[in-house]
């Protein structure tokens, strides 16, 4: 066997080990698919609504509200979910509304749901902002800390009580942000009662986007078996021309089960089976995972079948399946390697933000957004700044968009007490429960824009490299690089600057020579590839200038353009990336630095272009053909609108 074999073939036999130490985890959180033995409902539409008012915004739980229809206790009105709730209604307190709101609304279950003993009934909410408390027919079922990640409890022996009845669910969410939230904020109180009304308080928050609320992607009802797959993991790799898929499915309620694990290509062909609750899968001629642009089959997706049977008989079965993308992640001192093969972060940063719906989950404007990506020639993006939707990263699988996967700490600027770190390792141990298995997540960022001096951020990596030791680590800064603290420890520098905006605001004269120390500073110290995950300026859209003046179309073209200038200087060295701030201009709180929110969009809040949106787009093709392996319609600008049949299930 040659040298390059032996390599290989040790690192496949490290994937045992690897997927051991990912195992920290007490329970899956499969996404909810349909199959043979699993039904889903989806509870999305018109829920009743009220925000508790009340001077301590505790009247709900005073009253127990959920003990009866909300309508029954007072007046509600019509909301959407999923959506935020805070731009539907002409009510401006409603819109800054600041404390507990509440949900409910009631659903009729098919029968055999009920009848039948060995269906388990599970109520999922996909997400809501940000702590939750859950009650079905009156009686709760879970609580949540945290937005942005799904959860879920298991209700079906609460309508076998009383199957007659209509199940009514009844959701109270808080939006309040403390120093022991994630993000983070503080309550500020007034009592000058000579200049403020009775009660008056302020939300302070360290990030610059609205604090948008309540639940914002999908409530679902699904069944399974009593005895089915709780959890799946799948690490991949591969040697030569076959590739290699290590899994482990974990089963609950049955002590004496048989698995049959089916891997299968798109065309429905078995390649690879397995039996047993653990195992490794050989595909011959594996059909590898790549970026869009890096490949001429990108996002290539096998099925991986997992069909589980318990009792006698074969007397209950549970089947699900996986989507997997065989591809492997590796870092060196100045690359960033996909498949063995240098990768190019070419990219945006994005927020979960629209016109009406907030941070609301809404298809068309996911779609849209796919489009323009794909459009400007980006192949990456960081979910700045917390977790997106799972709907949003199977798409990413689908399209061979990568993706940087952040947790919502952003805003850490002083007290972060021991409480503050607990919660941020549980929200980390969410984020890798339910995207670990996405080929299209390459990296974990622990936060943004951290204090420099943040003792726990040591921690914070350490821990994800343990829940996860097949990706590599990092959080973004904006700090002194000399007092950083978490830097030594992260595989990957993410640096944001903002050189003649927020620095030097009106000099683009400085960016090239800024920029150039910056780069040459952190690389120096850490001797680590760095990828600048932000840069970027404020515009109006149709605002134009010339000589260019903040603001204008014209200026936020120079300050692309004088980055870019040093990115293709350090690109061949060890900068590995460049995410432009932002892609949409998107919504913030109120205040004298912000018009109508962030304008830093290359594209308008309604998905309009900029002229900064044609130049990254010239530059991210270009970028494309030199590095990646383009399919021909993408090589001929001529043939980039004509529909192409893609690889897109």
């Amino acid at each position: 066997m040659s040298a390059a074999g032996k390599v290989g073939m040790f690192r496949v036999l490290c994937l045992f080990s690897v997927l051991h130490a990912a195992q920290l985890l007490d329970s899956g959180m499969l996404f909810p698919r349909e199959s043979a033995s699993r039904e889903l409902k989806e509870l999305n539409g018109l829920w009743a609504f009220r925000a508790d008012k009340s001077p301590n915004r505790n009247r709900g739980f005073e009253e127990a509200w959920y003990k009866q229809r909300l309508a029954e206790t007072g007046p509600v009105i019509d909301m959407p979910v999923p959506a935020s709730f805070n731009d539907v209604t002409q009510d401006a307190t409603l819109r800054d509304f600041t404390g507990w709101v509440w949900y409910d609304r009631e659903v009729h279950l098919p029968p055999r749901w009920i009848t039948d003993e060995g269906t388990r009934l599970v109520l999922r909410v996909g997400s809501a902002h940000y702590y939750s408390v859950v009650w079905v027919n009156g009686e709760k079922v879970v609580e949540h800390n945290g937005g942005h990640l799904p959860f879920e409890a298991e209700i079906g022996s609460l309508f076998r009580k009383d199957p007659t009845n209509p199940c009514r669910i009844t959701v109270a969410v808080n939006n309040t942000l403390t120093l022991e939230t994630l993000p983070p904020g503080t309550i500020h109180y007034i009592r000058d009662r000579s200049r403020y009304p009775d009660g008056f308080f302020v939300q302070g928050t360290s990030f610059d986007f609205f604090n948008y609320a309540g639940i914002h992607r999908s409530v679902l009802l699904y069944t399974t078996p009593r005895a089915y797959v709780d959890d799946v993991t799948v690490v991949t790799d591969f040697v030569d021309n076959t590739g290699f898929v290590k899994y482990s499915v974990s089963v609950r309620g049955t002590t004496s089960a048989t698995l049959k694990v089916t891997l299968m290509d798109k065309d429905g062909h078995c390649v690879a089976s397995s039996n047993g609750s653990s195992g490794v899968l050989k595909v011959p001629d594996v059909k590898l995972w790549w970026p869009y642009l890096m490949h001429e089959n990108p996002a290539y997706l096998y099925s991986m079948e997992v069909r589980l049977t318990a009792g006698g008989g074969g007397s209950s079965e549970d089947v699900y399946t996986l989507p997997v993308g065989i591809r492997t992640v590796h870092v060196t001192t100045t690359q960033f390697l996909i498949n063995n093969k240098p990768f190019y972060f070419h990219g945006v940063n994005k927020h979960e933000d629209s016109d009406i719906r907030g941070k609301g989950f809404d298809w068309p404007l996911i779609v849209k957004d796919f489009n323009l990506m794909k459009w400007m020639g980006a192949n990456s993006f960081r979910t700045s700044h917390y977790p997106y939707a799972e709907e949003i990263l199977q798409m990413c699988d689908r399209h061979g968009i990568v993706v940087i996967d952040e947790c919502p700490g952003v805003g850490i600027k002083d007290i972060f007490g021991n409480a503050s770190l607990s919660h941020h390792l549980e929200v980390m141990e969410e984020l890798v429960r339910r995207d670990k298995n996405h080929p299209s997540v390459v990296m974990w960022s622990v936060a943004n824009e951290p204090a420099a001096e943040m003792p726990p951020a040591e921690t914070l990596i350490k821990h994800t490299k343990e829940l996860d030791p097949t990706r590599p680590v990092t959080y973004v800064t904006a700090s002194n690089f000399a007092r950083d603290k978490g830097a030594p420890f992260v595989d990957v520098l993410c640096v944001n600057s903002y050189f003649s905006w927020y620095h030097d605001p009106g000099h683009l004269e400085v960016i090239q020579l800024q920029l150039n120390t910056q780069f040459e500073d952190w690389h120096e110290k850490y001797q680590k590839p760095i990828i600048q995950s932000e840069y970027g300026a404020d515009t109006v859209p149709g605002f134009h200038s010339d000589p260019p003046v903040m603001f204008s179309e014209e200026y936020q073209s120079e300050v692309l353009r004088n980055y870019h200038s040093v990115f293709d200087q350090k690109r061949n060295k060890y900068v590995i990336g460049e995410l432009i701030w932002n892609f949409a201009d998107f919504m913030t709180a109120q205040g004298v630095t912000r018009v109508v929110g962030n304008k830093k969009g290359v594209f308008t809040r309604q998905r309009q272009p900029k002229a900064s949106a044609f130049i990254l787009k010239e530059r991210y093709w270009r970028l494309a053909n030199e590095t990646g392996t383009l399919p021909p319609w993408a090589k001929y600008p001529c043939l980039q609108n004509i529909p192409q049949n893609t690889n897109d299930n």
